[in-house]
């Protein structure tokens, strides 16, 4: 009864503009600020805790039609989509959580939870891959978004701790880039070396030409304004990103 509910008060807004009042509630809450805000985690037995608060937001979310989202403007379909992602790889962890500790531990060919297409969205099976390959960086030209999608990993750039709005998502994609390129554990200038996440190498061609956008960001970076550094990939951390393991600061 209770979850019909909270879906009945998100639904309407399916006739305009989606809200995500509850997913923002949810991240304003659980949400754990790293490193002067530069890096997160998340409270996954809290999120847990209110999972039905969270299953009533993507319930909303899976009840938007592909034409109602195609008469958004891009902010608002970008937002949304982010919103989905992130929502949803959230509930892809709870199903197992606590007795998990990397989202690989679904599997890496038999129940790969990036191909995995365990939801419903724009009238259609979805995966993870699908909003982040067929829609995000197909539809959008955004290299942004690298930096507000979460996969539940450390070395992922970090969970953002509010949802993603239209109205407002140029300035927190750009603070999300910042955040994520000051971070010195993912993103360094270091013995004439500039060592950069793993994104920069798996989605290279969505940041080319590469030499450019890492001049843009060299402040962020540490990269002297002199200095051509030759270029090298950092690890990736996979473990999952649970504040269990965090603490505030």
């Amino acid at each position: 009864m209770r979850l019909a509910f909270l879906l009945a008060l998100l639904l309407p807004a399916c006739a305009g503009a989606f809200e995500h009042k509850a997913w923002d509630a949810l991240l304003r809450k659980h949400v754990v600020l790293l490193e002067g805000g530069k890096a997160s985690r998340l409270d996954y037995a809290g999120v847990a805790a209110e999972r039905e608060a969270l299953r009533a937001y993507l319930s909303g979310v899976s009840a938007v039609k592909e034409a109602q989202f195609n008469a958004w403007p891009k902010p608002e379909q970008m937002a949304f989509l982010i919103n989905a992602y992130n929502a949803y790889t959230a509930e892809k962890i709870l199903t197992r959580y606590p007795d998990i500790r990397s989202i690989w531990d679904f599997g890496k060919v038999f129940g790969n939870p990036f191909r995995d297409e365990f939801f419903s969205l724009l009238g259609a099976r979805m995966s993870l891959d699908g909003i982040e390959h067929g829609l995000l960086r197909k539809r959008y030209g955004e290299p942004r978004v690298h930096y507000a999608l979460n996969c539940a990993s450390v070395g992922c750039p970090m969970l953002r701790e509010e949802a993603y709005s239209a109205a407002r998502l140029e300035s927190q994609l750009e603070e999300q880039a910042l955040r994520f390129l000051s971070d010195r554990s993912r993103n360094r200038y270091r013995d004439g070396r500039l060592e950069v996440s793993k994104i920069f190498d798996w989605y290279k061609e969505d940041f080319e030409p590469r030499e450019q956008y890492f001049e843009r960001y060299a402040k962020a970076l540490g990269v002297p304004a002199d200095a051509r550094p030759r270029l090298a990939f950092l690890d990736y951390d996979w473990s999952l990103n649970d504040s269990r393991s965090s603490s505030r600061r």
